[in-house]
């Protein structure tokens, strides 16, 4: 049976879906594991969102907390607010209180994701403080750590990520995702899809 790892982001300018993306291509790289993507669902009314010039959503499907908890695994992804997770992906978190109370999500593996306006905008403070979702779920946080080699130690351009994940800098929303953001996303993916494939086949 396929290990199925799930990457469920929100993405308001498309920035975290474009890293999520490449994730994916990352996670389905591994054999045996089944990628797929998910968004969380909006909580802003479309009047509000337009006047954010926010894009239409892409047709990636909206995830339920029961399907959440049909993955083996998950590389959770998000833009931050003031150096956290944006507060629809938090909303969609609290909706998963049924899936606390019976353990469903102990003991599974998670990575985490991220984009922020600036380079001292939260790249890092945005996933310390998202690990305390997986904690009350009792899931493994999967950092990469330094995994990613010498594109960790990338010096002469702009580079977003951490050794906690994959990331990007939006800037003022027109800067895209560079070729070395991209690929330390698909690392990001292919990485954690081998660990939840480890983890699934000895259990």
């Amino acid at each position: 049976m396929a290990t199925k790892v799930y990457i469920v982001y929100y993405s308001m300018y498309g920035h975290v879906e474009r890293l999520a993306e490449e994730i994916k291509k990352g996670a389905a790289s591994v054999e045996g594991v089944e990628a797929t993507l998910w968004q969380v669902p909006e909580t802003l009314h479309e009047e509000v969102l337009g006047k954010m010039s926010a894009p239409p959503k892409s047709d990636v499907p909206i995830i339920t907390a029961n399907q959440f908890a049909e993955a083996d695994g998950f590389i959770l992804g998000f833009p931050t607010r003031f150096g956290m997770m944006a507060a629809q992906f938090k909303a969609f978190l609290d909706s998963t209180g049924g899936l606390w109370r019976t353990q469903q999500l102990a003991g599974k593996p998670a990575g985490i994701f991220y984009s922020t306006g600036s380079q001292g905008g939260g790249q890092e403070t945005t996933a310390l403080t998202a690990i305390t979702q997986l904690v009350h779920h009792g899931m493994i946080f999967v950092p990469i750590g330094y995994t990613f080699g010498a594109g960790m130690f990338e010096m002469e351009n702009v580079k977003g990520g951490s050794p906690y994940g994959a990331g990007t800098f939006a800037g003022d929303g027109s800067r895209q995702p560079t070729e070395l953001e991209l690929e330390q996303a698909f690392h990001q993916g292919k990485y954690i899809a081998g660990i939840t494939k480890k983890l699934k086949g000895s259990a």
